[in-house]
């Protein structure tokens, strides 16, 4: 018999339109917090390391995000434009559900979602009262979240408000990582306020590995890509192509010559390559041996240094991923980690090798 909902549990499920029900269920179950019908926010690995160990994740050590205060969350649960090999959501066809995934038919304000996702936030980390390896300045702190990270699950440039959210989050004083397929340009153009930094996540280096690893669920999905890509400078404020690195797949000479070919196409601020994690519901698709050690993750960057110019700025063996940079030293978004934790090598390559989480790090 399955695990029986708590009376918080419950309340959120009755938020929820009848028909999406049986994947909120699952989600909830898998520690997700549902904000009105669609929104949802998931404590990080990365959060619970910072409270009781003291250690960061990378977007602290690369750009200063206080990983006890960022709000990992997506405003669209349910609904994405692919269906990635690599991707740990629960599908709706997965439990039988004759859903439309990409299309939302209903929609909550922003003004709900953003007073919603700081509290529930509040209500997870209020979780370490009392804690004896949580100091009170810690704790402190977790309780007043200062960035948004947008990505969790799901694909956030469906949400119609999405630059009304931002806007809003950015009035409370908060910073916002936008994270996304670029698969709609459209939105990306029109967006009545950037997000502080704009990120777009790439496997596939042309259309060919894009239809067989992202399995777009719309017509042009590696046209509207590359859409996105060309517009990229555009932006005033900083952009990352996320290369997911998928040992097998995507780490070969001719893959890492096609990103290399988009990202001198693209010009973003940044690139990072960042290994697959095996977790979540990708395990159902993917064989552990498809997630890279770091040394491998390191190998593809310095090629890509060696095919782009772009150098290497740092890197995260715990989070194996790389960071590449085409300003000197990356901007800083928040104050960084308490007590100057900004070195975070620490741990080795095998850390995950035995995590069992559907979110690791966004």
């Amino acid at each position: 018999m399955g695990r029986q909902l708590s009376s918080y549990a419950l309340k959120m499920l009755e938020q929820i339109p009848e028909k999406y029900r049986p994947l909120a269920e699952r989600m909830i179950k898998q520690k997700y917090h549902f904000v009105g019908r669609h929104t949802v926010v998931k404590k990080c690995y990365w959060t619970h390391m910072a409270m009781v160990q003291g250690r960061f994740c990378y977007k602290c050590k690369f750009y200063g995000i206080e990983s006890h205060r960022d709000i990992q969350m997506s405003p669209v649960a349910f609904w994405c434009w692919n269906a990635c090999l690599h991707c740990w959501r629960i599908r709706p066809q997965d439990l039988g559900l004759d859903v439309d995934e990409t299309r939302m038919p209903f929609y909550d304000p922003p003004e709900l979602i953003v007073d919603g996702i700081i509290d529930v936030q509040r209500r997870i980390m209020s979780g370490y009262k009392g804690h004896p390896r949580v100091s009170k300045k810690m704790l402190e702190e977790a309780l007043n979240p200062v960035h948004v990270t947008m990505s969790l699950t799901g694909e956030p440039t469906l949400y119609p408000l999405l630059g009304d959210l931002i806007e809003l989050i950015h009035k409370r004083g908060m910073t916002t990582f936008l994270v996304t397929r670029g698969i709609r340009p459209d939105v990306l153009a029109g967006l009545s306020e950037e997000p502080s930094q704009l990120y777009i996540s790439l496997e596939a280096w042309d259309k060919k590995s894009y239809n067989y690893f992202n399995r777009p669920l719309v017509p042009r999905g590696w046209e509207l890509t590359l859409e996105t890509l060309e517009m990229l400078q555009s932006f005033s404020t900083p952009t990352v192509l996320r290369i997911t690195l998928v040992q097998g797949f995507n780490d070969t000479p001719e893959a890492i010559k096609g990103f290399a070919t988009l990202i001198n196409m693209s010009n973003p601020t940044y690139v990072e390559i960042k290994a697959y994690m095996h977790v979540g519901a990708s395990r159902e698709r993917l064989g552990r041996m498809n997630m890279p050690r770091h040394e491998r993750v390191r190998e593809v960057a310095q090629k890509l240094f060696e095919l782009t110019g772009y150098p290497i700025y740092g890197e995260s063996v715990p989070s194996r991923v790389v960071l590449l940079s085409s300003i000197p030293k990356p901007i800083r978004h928040g104050k960084g980690c308490p007590g100057g934790k900004d070195r975070i090598d620490i741990g080795g390559p095998g850390e995950y090798d035995n995590l069992d989480s559907d979110e690791v790090n966004y």
